[in-house]
C-alpha cells in the first residue's frame, strides 16, 4: 500500500504543483479502502476552491481512429502554441476476465509524457460505467488545483463512455476516420448530438481527398440536428497528427465555443448541472457499495444468485428479497 500523508501535506503539495503528491493523491482517490476514501474527501474539499479554472475536453472516437496519437500531437500543440499546462486523464480498458489493465498511455504518448507542462495519468476503467473511473471527476478537481488549465479526458470509446465523459467536460470532441458514407450509418444519433466538434483524423497522403469528402458529409448530417441549448452549431474539420496539420483549427473551434457559451451563460449553467449530476452519481455508487458490503447481503447473495441462475426464483423477486435485507 502506498504511503499516506496528512491532508495538509497533500493539499500543500497539490497547490504548489508537486507532481509526486498529486499522483499520490489521485491514487488515494482511486483507493477503495474506507480510511483512504475519508482522507481523499478531506483533500478534495480543501482544494475545491482552487479548482474550476481549466477547460475540460472530452475526446472519444471509433476504434482505429488513433486517439492516443491525436492526443499526443494535440496536447503538444495546446502546450506549445496555446501556452497551457495540460493534464491527460486516459482511461485504460480493464480486462473483465482478469481485472488487469494495460496502463500503457505513457508509452503511447512518449513526447507528451516528457513535456514538463504535461501530466498524463492512466487509470484502469474497472467495472465503472462506460470505462470512466468513479474517481475521474475528483481527479479533474485535483489537477485543476495543481495548476493545470487544460484537462483532456480520453474514453475507451465503447458502450456508455461517451455519455459519462460528456457529463464531466465542457467540450466534447468526436474523432472519426474518412469513409463517412459507410460509417455515418453506424454512428449513434446520441453521440453525434453530444459532439461539439468532429475531427476527421489521418487526413494526409492518399487519405486527404477522402477526409475532405467525409468532412462535407458529416457537416451535412450535423445540420439536420436542431441547435442545442448552448446556441452552438458543431463544426467539422480535418487533421493529421502525423503532419501536425489541422490542430490549430480544432483549438480555435474550442476557443470559439468557450467564448460563445460563457457569453450566453450556458457554460456556467452546464457546470452547475454537472455538479448536481456528480452528487447523484456519488449517491448511487455509495448505495450500491453499501448494499454489497452489508453482512446479510454477503451471507445470502451467492445462494439466491444460484436460485435465480437455475430458474428457481425470478430475478425481480430475488432483488426485492435482497434489498429488504438492507
Amino acid at each position: 500500500m502506498a504511503k499516506r500523508f496528512s491532508a495538509e501535506t497533500y493539499v500543500n503539495g497539490i497547490l504548489s504543483g508537486d507532481r509526486v503528491l498529486l499522483s499520490r493523491a489521485i491514487t488515494l482517490v482511486e483507493s477503495k479502502l474506507p480510511q483512504d476514501q475519508e482522507l481523499a474527501q478531506e483533500v478534495i474539499d480543501r482544494v475545491l476552491p482552487h479548482s474550476g479554472n481549466a477547460v475540460r475536453i472530452g475526446i472519444t472516437g471509433v476504434p482505429g481512429v488513433g486517439k492516443s496519437t491525436f492526443i499526443e500531437a494535440f496536447g503538444n500543440y495546446v502546450i506549445e502554441q496555446a501556452g497551457k499546462k495540460l493534464a491527460v486523464l486516459a482511461i485504460d480498458p480493464t480486462s473483465q476476465r482478469t481485472g488487469g489493465s494495460i496502463l500503457g498511455d505513457k508509452t503511447r504518448m512518449e513526447s507528451l509524457s516528457v513535456n514538463p507542462n504535461a501530466f498524463i495519468r492512466p487509470s484502469p476503467a474497472g467495472k465503472s460505467l462506460g470505462g470512466v473511473t468513479r474517481s475521474t471527476r475528483e481527479t479533474i478537481v485535483l489537477c485543476e488545483a495543481a495548476g493545470f488549465d487544460a484537462i483532456i479526458v480520453e474514453t475507451v470509446g465503447v458502450g456508455q463512455s461517451e455519455t459519462a465523459v460528456h457529463a464531466m467536460v465542457d467540450f466534447f470532441l468526436l474523432l472519426m476516420l474518412a469513409g463517412a458514407g459507410d460509417e455515418l450509418q453506424g454512428i449513434k444519433r446520441g453521440i453525434m448530438e453530444m459532439a461539439d466538434a468532429i475531427a476527421i483524423t489521418k487526413a494526409d497522403g492518399e487519405n486527404q481527398g477522402k477526409a475532405t469528402s467525409a468532412k462535407a458529409e458529416y457537416q451535412s448530417a450535423l445540420h439536420l440536428y436542431p441547435v442545442g441549448s448552448s446556441g452552438w452549431m458543431p463544426k467539422v474539420s480535418t487533421c493529421s497528427a502525423l503532419q501536425q496539420t489541422g490542430l490549430d483549427t480544432i483549438w480555435q473551434t474550442i476557443t470559439e465555443y468557450l467564448q460563445l457559451t460563457k457569453q450566453n451563460g450556458y457554460f456556467e449553467q452546464k457546470r452547475r448541472d454537472q455538479n448536481l449530476q456528480w452528487m447523484y452519481e456519488a449517491i448511487r455508487q455509495g448505495l450500491e457499495e453499501n448494499f454489497y458490503a452489508h453482512q446479510q447481503v454477503k451471507a445470502q447473495l451467492a445462494t439466491i444468485a444460484e436460485q435465480v441462475k437455475h430458474g428457481q426464483k425470478s430475478a425481480f423477486a430475488a432483488a426485492h428479497e435482497l434489498l429488504k435485507l438492507v
